[in-house]
């Protein structure tokens, strides 16, 4: 494929224009409450389609030395690190009936992560493991989970189908009571909250969903049931169905080509359409990879993060989508920007983002034969407006004549559902199922959801204390008033396109805090000054976003159109720089929140 050119000054000017207006199109007054959770009368939604039903148990009534919430990456790479430093009873409750997270729940058709398996996949080095494939299905990764899992004992005192529903710190020993929605009440001496972003599916608030009368599930409980097939094809299923697709996001863009092929009938439903690049998924060797030297693994996933967090490398390992677009997700952070003032960033940020958008809506113009479909799938806005995409089936899905696309931008998205379809513009798309590729709740999963009370010292509800002084976290891991309890996730931490990465980073120093203070028979809680310093480096350091983000059209990454939330959400200098911080702190400052214990330990 053709790179396009740079475009000119007045192409610029135009380009910005258009922005404006296809924004315009989309942004609602109801913002990210258009959609609903898949709770209640939607409970179904959530089901879990993969274990027949939660194993009989008695409620535990016990006590672990740490409770780790969430069975995803985050929870799994936080127990195998406990392990490895000694920590003896790690219980992990999971909602889903065995490990895995968002790999558990998603298992729809075509499923593949869109970063290098190499880097994606956690602890290579420690397990022995190297993925087949440059971009794992989603199998894989479920297993490689599993791997970690059964590596490290996790399953010795898991409690899967089980979610926690209340924290409570008791005083009087100084542990926490954790309660779940079977029964439980078990003390824990340590609590990991490790729930992630990409657990609880969302639904759009489209008026009449509950009324229609065909099949409907969400892409995060694929019901192989009624389709039939695997997640390679294969659904016989829906040879005579007429089915919808409500969502062409990630999720969407890897399973629409594959209901084409087995539906008899596809309609797309979009609202704005992603960047699709180019995939050019393979398998490959342990050899092309170096998995013959020890620490490989390391090396490949320090050398990615270099590069899409705006690091100097001597070498890209990797050498994919993401690194070959210099991080333009990444391009918004500090250290891109050392080497010049905000107006001359801004402008050659502006410059490498058109050049790339016009590179990506060119792709699409080659691969689509009708030209109206061809425009109504080009992207118009920046590159880091919305999660990249990779795929080499999705555009050609829509050269065949089984496959209809239906743009919603001008009715706002979907108009109602009816018993028999779909409305849009006045025209009723009738289907005998209808399925929502409409991703996840972001960001709204345990704690800081406000559906897991975390009740502190003297009773106090952690997001009562955060209601009234927004989000206050000493490097994104513990608050005050809330003693050994740690928190992964990017909340005032870091983050990166390769999450696993930053996951792990974070279950190490989980696992060192833990160490720590058993060692010096003490509480972890840091110092109120210690939190207030903390929010003035990261405030002190971020960069103003609101220029970017109010150009965007609306998705999650900027509350629906809303702007990105107020107060600092993450450290703004880029990931390497924070682990590099977190280390120096280990080595120095560790003892500033160790607070000692008026009740000795058992």
């Amino acid at each position: 494929m053709t790179t396009p050119q740079a475009p000119a000054p007045h192409e610029l000017a135009a380009l910005r224009q258009r922005y404006r207006l296809e924004r315009e199109r989309r942004v609602r007054p109801d913002g990210a409450a258009q959609y609903r959770d898949a709770d209640a009368e939607f409970g179904y939604y959530a089901a879990d389609p993969y274990t027949e039903g939660p194993a009989e148990r008695d409620p535990r009534h016990d006590t672990v030395d740490v409770a780790v919430i969430g069975g995803g990456f985050g929870g799994i790479l936080a127990g195998a690190r406990l392990r490895q430093r000694g920590v003896g009873r790690v219980r992990i409750v999971e909602k889903g009936g065995d490990f895995g997270g968002t790999w558990y729940w998603n298992r729809y058709p075509g499923v593949h992560c869109d970063i290098e398996s190499h880097v994606y996949l956690p602890m290579l080095d420690e397990t022995g493991y190297v993925p087949e494939w440059k971009y794992a299905p989603g199998d894989e990764i479920r297993r490689h989970a599993v791997r970690i899992a059964r590596r490290y004992d996790l399953y010795a005192d898991a409690l899967f189908s089980t979610g926690v529903t209340e924290l409570t710190w008791d005083e009087t020993s100084e542990t926490w009571i954790v309660a779940t929605d079977r029964g439980d009440a078990f003390r824990a001496t340590y609590v990991i909250n490790a729930t992630g972003t990409l657990t609880d599916p969302k639904l759009p608030g489209i008026p009449g969903i509950e009324d229609f009368e065909g099949h409907t599930f969400h892409t995060s409980r694929w019901d192989y049931a009624y389709t039939g097939g695997t997640p390679e094809g294969g659904m016989s299923g829906l040879a005579d169905k007429r089915v919808g697709i409500v969502g062409t996001g990630a999720t969407g863009i890897q399973v629409i080509p594959m209901l084409a092929e087995d539906a008899a009938h596809l309609y797309v439903f979009q609202r704005t359409p992603s960047t699709v690049d180019v995939r050019a998924n393979r398998r490959t060797t342990p050899e092309e990879v170096g998995a013959d030297r020890e620490g490989w693994a390391r090396e490949r996933r320090e050398n990615y993060l270099r590069i899409v967090s705006g690091e100097d490398a001597e070498q890209d390992l990797v050498a994919d989508a993401w690194t070959a677009s210099a991080g333009l997700l990444e391009k918004l952070l500090p250290s891109f920007r050392r080497r010049g003032d905000r107006q001359t960033f801004e402008a050659a940020y502006e410059m490498a983002d058109a050049t790339k958008m016009n590179e990506l809506r060119a792709r699409v113009e080659q691969v689509l034969d009708d030209p109206e479909t061809a425009e109504k799938l080009k992207p118009w806005y920046r590159y880091a407006c919305k999660r990249p995409t990779f795929s080499d089936l999705y555009y050609p899905a829509f050269n065949r004549s089984d496959v209809t696309l239906v743009d919603t931008a001008d009715t706002h998205g979907i108009e109602r559902v009816t018993e028999h379809g779909v409305v849009v513009g006045g025209s009723t798309y009738e289907l005998d199922c209808l399925i929502f590729a409409t991703g996840f709740n972001v960001g709204t999963s345990g704690i800081h959801s406000g559906k897991l009370p975390v009740h502190g010292r003297g009773g106090v509800q952690l997001l009562d204390t955060w209601a009234r002084q927004g989000p206050r976290t000493l490097h994104g891991f513990t608050s005050n008033g809330f003693p050994n309890l740690i928190q992964l996730g990017p909340l005032q931490n870091a983050s990166s396109v390769n999450f696993t990465h930053i996951l792990d980073e974070q279950a190490q120093h989980a696992a060192a805090l833990v160490v720590a203070a058993e060692a010096k028979g003490a509480l972890l809680e840091p110092s109120r000054e210690a939190v207030d310093a903390w929010i003035a480096a990261l405030a002190d350091g971020a960069p103003d976003h609101e220029w970017f983000h109010a150009e965007c059209t609306p998705g999650y990454y900027n509350r629906e159109g809303r702007g990105r939330p107020n107060g600092p959400t993450a450290y703004p200098h880029g990931a390497v720089a924070f682990h590099r911080l977190l280390e120096r702190w280990r080595g120095e400052s560790m003892g500033d929140v160790l607070q000692a214990r008026t009740v000795p330990r058992p």
